[in-house]
């Protein structure tokens, strides 16, 4: 069949050898979700081909292949990881299997996992939430004291995180230099300083699919704290100690601060039951008692889905502030 090309002009370009086009489709597949996450979805993978060999199993999946899985794993490990399990298997398989979503989604395979999750599941311990009055304790803490420059940046991170509903992974970089993404670091000529408020440029976060960013706003008023000065406090010692560094946080060795940098500032202050997720959980509860929409809180957050409901949905009380509108 000849098919007559359209008469508009087209630039001139070269066209790619077979392995390029290969390597580059690659490049844009391995790039569709975070390296973080692709190391969760391998090892799912490796935990489902090692239970098909060891069953005699065929590596084709069907119905009943992912419901024993499911009963198999849920006997080791929890069922809610099972959950997430069988996603990065659907992710990794996908390509050479294309109708084991639709496995994934049969009534067999779903009633099986909800079968395990009553069987097997345990009721999920999340983090308390951080409170204005442990904000207060922190903050009084260093008022004694000659806080050095690491305290300063602990104290910001801690604040901004808590009044802009930020995960501790939008601050600072994991612990795993393999999984470590610069592109996510906020840099210091994003800032913008009022006498009231702060802004900077949150380069991407989980729910931002296209790197287009989002524009992170703290203000002061908001409670008897005020964040500005303490942020003010800190970009003042780093700008001295690392004026041409392009990172926004950065401690006093030139480093960006490690998730375990912070956990072991909060370990002075908490216990385990308060962790880098408490402060996105304080701030959405501190809004909700004020009487914040959950819709705005949603937007504040940056959350693409209704997940940050949980914190209020396990808080009658919080629930009644939002019903009744006040404190």
């Amino acid at each position: 069949m000849i098919i007559d090309l359209p008469t508009g002009r087209q630039p001139s370009r070269t066209p790619w050898p077979m392995d390029r086009l290969l390597r580059e489709r690659a490049i844009a597949l391995g790039n569709t979700i975070e390296s973080s996450t692709l190391r969760t979805y391998n090892s799912a993978l490796t935990s489902y081909l090692t239970f098909i060999r060891a069953h005699n199993l065929s590596t084709t999946p069907t119905e009943d292949t992912l419901s024993f899985y499911i009963v198999y794993m849920s006997h080791h490990i929890s069922p809610r990881s099972v959950t997430t399990y069988l996603s990065g298997i659907v992710q990794q398989l996908e390509p050479f299997y294309p109708l084991i979503r639709d496995i994934r989604n049969s009534k067999l395979v779903q009633r099986t996992l909800q079968g395990c999750l009553k069987t097997y599941a345990q009721p999920t311990r999340r983090k308390r939430a951080l409170s204005i009055s442990d904000l207060s304790t922190v903050l009084q803490h260093y008022h004694n004291t000659s806080p050095l420059h690491d305290d300063l940046l602990f104290i910001a991170m801690l604040l901004t995180g808590f009044f802009s509903l930020m995960c501790l992974g939008e601050m600072a970089f994991p612990d795993d230099k393999k999984i470590q993404d610069w592109r996510k670091i906020s840099r210091r000529r994003t800032i913008a300083l009022s006498d009231n408020s702060y802004t900077f440029q949150l380069p991407f976060h989980k729910a931002d699919r296209f790197f287009s960013g989002n524009t992170i706003l703290v203000t002061r008023g908001e409670s008897l704290i005020d964040p500005v000065v303490h942020f003010k406090e800190y970009l003042s010692s780093r700008d001295f100690l690392m004026p041409f560094h392009s990172a926004l946080w950065l401690r006093a060795n030139g480093t960006i601060p490690t998730r375990s940098f912070f956990i072991r500032k909060l370990r002075f202050f908490f216990d385990k039951e308060v962790a880098g997720q408490s402060m996105r959980a304080g701030g959405a509860t501190f809004l909700a008692e004020k009487g914040t929409p959950p819709s705005l809180i949603q937007a504040r957050g940056r959350w693409s889905s209704d997940a940050f409901l949980i914190y209020i949905r396990k808080n009658p009380a919080l629930l009644i502030d939002l019903i009744t509108g006040h404190n």
